[in-house]
């Protein structure tokens, strides 16, 4: 039996080779009856789209976009925020028919053929990093410090600033911050609080922060707690319920992300768009990709986008308990 072509296909139908490439890898060019008219036949001679290894080598392309987590899979994925911004991510690369494979931090990053990445919060001596660097892959970095191409982030900075400034505008005075170390968010609390000297506490982004929590709570009495996100403010909020502390009468909480768990929660806390997000990490891949194949295509440009406060039950004025 003769193998099936392109060439076959289009001879089939009465149109271009060129036609026929369209309809399986650039929908948009054509209309849907054309393209069903086309796909149908090619089912019936027993086609089912093109070689994805030949097509590399022909195009030099992969149609892949990796991202990229140094943390495990298992703890970004089980975040709703995280996950929002992959699904959007995916939304966005799949109307350009770009497929999304995930780069965990246990398969190098050299072994992976894609056509550019998006670092999602990575640390920057990260291996995977660093083999992207040598590979010369086009990265967009997310959340992160990145001097090598396009970042993507939200006003941490700014955020953070409304965050302090509201638990200040309440009269707290001993507050407390549980963060990692460093970043926008820190120097943001920091301005907001103006003058106010906050204990610093650091915490893991992922994992579970409360007996440390209650053991700051117990030892400094804060008034108040400005968390790096809502994963955070719940744990405080639970350490603050084993001491028996009322929230917010003893204890005003404040959390950054507004993730699902906020609004269940009552949680104060900094609102972003992590959909917004990923749509722009990916227009911003895209862009990078279209400039490098031709420079006269404008190069895509740093995002920040806005974030917002939003005042739930989980803060108060201090003293009310009085």
């Amino acid at each position: 039996m003769p193998r099936v072509t392109l060439q076959s296909i289009a001879d089939r139908v009465g149109v271009s080779r060129m036609t026929v490439s369209n309809a399986f890898s650039r929908p948009d060019q054509l209309s849907a009856d054309l393209r069903e008219r086309i796909l149908a036949t090619a089912a019936e001679l027993g086609y089912h789209g093109p070689d994805p290894a030949a097509r590399s080598l022909a195009t030099g392309t992969t149609g892949v976009i990796g991202v990229l987590w140094t943390q495990p899979l298992r703890l970004a994925l089980s975040d709703a925020v995280t996950a929002r911004f992959l699904g959007a991510v995916a939304d966005e690369l799949s109307a350009d028919a770009l497929a999304l494979t995930m780069l965990p931090p246990t398969v190098p990053a050299h072994d992976v053929a894609m056509d550019g990445a998006i670092a999602y919060s990575c640390d920057l001596d990260a291996p995977s990093v660093e083999w992207l660097r040598r590979r010369g892959v086009p990265v967009v970095g997310v959340d992160m410090a990145w001097d090598d191409g396009v970042r993507v982030t939200i006003d941490d900075r700014g955020g953070a600033r409304q965050a302090a400034a509201h638990v200040a505008s309440l009269g707290h005075t001993r507050v407390a911050i549980l963060s990692p170390p460093g970043g926008e968010r820190m120097a943001g609390w920091i301005e907001g609080l103006a003058g106010i000297k906050p204990v610093i506490s650091f915490v893991q982004v992922f994992g579970d922060n409360r007996a440390s929590i209650a053991e700051l709570l117990r030892r400094h009495r804060p008034t108040a707690l400005l968390c790096f996100s809502d994963l955070v403010a719940a744990d405080a909020l639970a350490a603050a319920g084993e001491l028996g502390l009322r929230v917010p009468e003893d204890l005003s909480v404040v959390g950054f992300d507004d993730h699902p768990v906020a609004s269940v929660l009552g949680l104060t806390t900094i609102a972003q768009d992590p959909d917004a997000k990923g749509r722009a990490a990916a227009q911003a891949i895209q862009q990078t990709l279209a400039h490098r194949a031709d420079p006269a295509v404008t190069a895509p440009r740093d995002v920040e986008l806005p974030v917002r406060l939003v005042v739930r039950g989980s803060t108060g004025v201090v003293g009310a308990a009085d």
